[in-house]
Order: structure tokens, then C-alpha cells, then sequence
């Protein structure tokens, strides 16, 4: 699959293998849904000359086997990701743990005549002590023998580990060329429906979270906050009508997240969106209160995971949104929480 927002990250592979300077480890990195998956089986594929044996392996998609590590149809191709089933609870581990990547690393280190290949996804899995299992074999690993990790979050990942490998990320992609290929993904409906290039915005330039979004019915959800969010901030006396957000304020919250990182973006760079409404919002807003009011928004969705009144802090947050493009001076936002 030739996915447009992956070129200059291929390219940069493809520059390695040329000159012979493929290291031992490599670090995919990127947004989730921005396909990292994709990228190394493309790299794999081409590495191998062979690249309808990596398509075969849809290892992700076979969540429901309790597997720690999987070979691929290639050989010398060995899986480890999270998903180990408790046989007591019942419920499917979230982390890598260290019994995992030794039994990986130990796949990895027997002999073989062909190039080994091992894809650890997603490193950001990893506890403490599985990834400080790994130390040694990416220090010293088997000649002729390829770890690839891929992870969301590299800040989640030890600096130990981090070092050892070289890093290859996978940036949002709001080009031309990325709007070409999300067009042809849809429906002829979906076209005529939705502006690809917001779509795009509204993800912050990650195309399969688009799909994923358009697929589950959660872009249409998201839209109705967005444009009652916007609503709020040309029209202040609206934020009485916010009926729609009752229950689902961690929802309208990220959503209002995703639009102001959007205005700085819009800002920042001096470009207009595909939002003619945040477009407007931009030319009058100052920099500095986007950025605190992103610092609020942000420290509001961490407080959603404790005992905070998450209707009252909505509720104080959309106050200053509603006067976001003619406060004079930022106010502090407090709630009873």
C-alpha cells in the first residue's frame, strides 16, 4: 500500500538501504493511526524483495488469540505485542511484560542464514523491566538481524532505549496528494458530505483516524460539538444551548482541544482552514490566551480521570471560550472540584 503522508519517511529508509547504512534498530514513531504498521511492512517487503508474504500476516487484526509472541509467514519474523489474556479475570493485559520480550529476544538470538526480523509493537506497551530487558540485545544484537519498534508515544519509552535505536517519524500530512488518496477511500456520499481538508484538520493530519471516525459514526458526534463550539465563540449568548453536551463533556472537551490546537496551528503559520467560522475566530484572537486556554483544556481532560466535577469546570471553560476573541486580560478558571 503506497500511502502519500509516508514518502519522506520511505524515502529516508529506502536512502539507508542505498548506501548500506540500515541500522540494527529502528524506531517508527507517529501518531496512532498514522501507520506505522503499514510503514514497516512496506520496509520489511522491500528488504525482503517480497512483499505479499509481510501483507499475509495481519497480525493485528487476530487480537482474540492469547498469543505473547507470533511468528510471521516469513520465517525469520517473529511478533511481540501486548494482549496476554489473564486466565483468572478474564481480561486482555494492556502492557508488554518482561516475560515477553525475553522470549523474543531469545527467538531473535538463534542462528540463521537469512536476515532476522523482529517488530515490537507497540513499544510504548512496555513496563519497566521488558524494556530494560531489551537493553542487551539491541546493544549487541546477532549480525545480520533487524528490531523494529514501533510506539505512539516516544516520551513513554526509556532514554536507554530510545538511544539505542535510530528514529524514523511519521509526521500528520495535510497535502494535496493525502486529500487525493482519503478522497478515493470514500464513498461517493461521504464526498459530497464532508471537506476532506477538515477532516484532515479535524485529526490533526491523521488519514486512517479519519476512516476510523467516518466508520464508526464518531466524526458526526464530533462535528455537532465542533460546530456548536464555534457557535459559542461568534456568539456568545448561545452558550445557554448546550443541551448536546450533557454526558459527553471529556468528549466536547477533546473536541475543544482539537480546535484550538487547530487556531494556533492557523496562527502560527498565517494560514486560513477549512473552517471559515475558525478562520474568523484566528484574525481576532491573541496567541498568548490560545495557549492558556489550551493549558486549561488539557489540564481539565487529566482531571476527568479523578473525582473532578467535570460538568462545572465545562461549564467555567466554555465561559471563557464564548469571550476568547475580546478578553483583555486572561482570567484564572477555578471550579468547585
Amino acid at each position: 500500500m503506497n500511502l502519500p503522508w509516508h514518502d519522506q519517511a520511505l524515502s529516508k529508509l529506502q536512502k539507508m538501504i542505498d548506501q548500506n547504512h540500515l541500522p540494527h534498530a529502528l524506531l517508527i514513531t507517529g501518531s496512532e493511526k498514522i501507520g506505522k504498521f503499514e510503514l514497516m511492512q512496506q520496509l520489511v517487503g522491500i528488504l525482503l524483495d517480497n512483499d505479499e508474504i509481510i501483507r499475509r500476516d495481519n497480525i493485528r487484526e487476530e487480537l482474540d488469540h492469547p498469543v505473547l509472541i507470533r511468528r510471521s509467514n516469513y520465517t525469520n519474523m517473529i511478533y511481540c505485542r501486548a494482549g496476554e489474556i489473564n486466565e483468572k479475570t478474564k481480561n486482555r493485559s494492556k502492557d508488554i511484560r518482561i516475560d515477553q520480550v525475553r522470549a523474543f529476544c531469545e527467538a531473535l538470538n538463534k542462528t540463521a542464514d537469512q536476515l532476522q526480523i523482529g517488530v515490537i509493537f507497540y513499544g510504548d506497551q512496555m513496563n519497566v523491566n521488558a524494556a530494560n530487558s531489551l537493553l542487551k540485545t539491541l546493544e549487541e544484537p546477532r549480525e545480520n538481524t533487524l528490531i523494529i519498534i514501533l510506539t505512539h508515544n516516544i516520551q513513554n519509552l526509556p532514554a536507554t532505549v530510545i538511544s539505542r535505536c535510530q528514529n524514523i517519524h511519521i509526521a500528520p500530512n495535510y497535502s494535496e496528494t493525502t486529500q487525493a488518496w482519503l478522497r478515493a477511500q470514500l464513498s461517493d456520499t461521504q464526498n459530497a458530505d464532508f471537506d476532506v481538508k477538515q477532516l484532515l484538520e479535524n485529526t490533526h493530519g491523521v488519514p486512517f483516524k479519519v476512516l476510523s471516525e467516518l466508520t464508526d459514526g464518531g466524526f458526526i458526534a464530533y462535528q455537532e460539538y465542533q460546530n456548536q463550539l464555534l457557535n459559542i465563540a461568534t456568539h456568545p449568548l448561545n452558550i445557554n444551548q448546550t443541551q448536546c453536551f450533557e454526558g459527553r463533556e471529556l468528549e466536547v472537551l477533546r473536541c475543544l482541544q482539537n480546535l484550538i490546537i487547530e487556531a494556533i496551528k492557523l496562527k502560527t503559520t498565517q494560514q486560513e482552514g477549512g473552517l471559515i467560522e475558525l478562520n474568523q475566530l484566528v484574525e481576532r484572537v491573541k496567541a498568548d490566551f490560545l495557549f492558556q486556554l489550551l493549558n486549561d483544556v488539557s489540564h481539565a481532560i487529566r482531571l476527568s480521570e479523578t473525582s473532578v466535577n467535570l460538568k462545572l469546570l465545562l461549564d467555567n471553560i466554555l465561559i471563557v471560550w464564548s469571550h476568547i476573541t475580546h478578553l483583555k486580560q486572561y482570567p484564572q478558571i477555578s471550579a468547585n472540584y
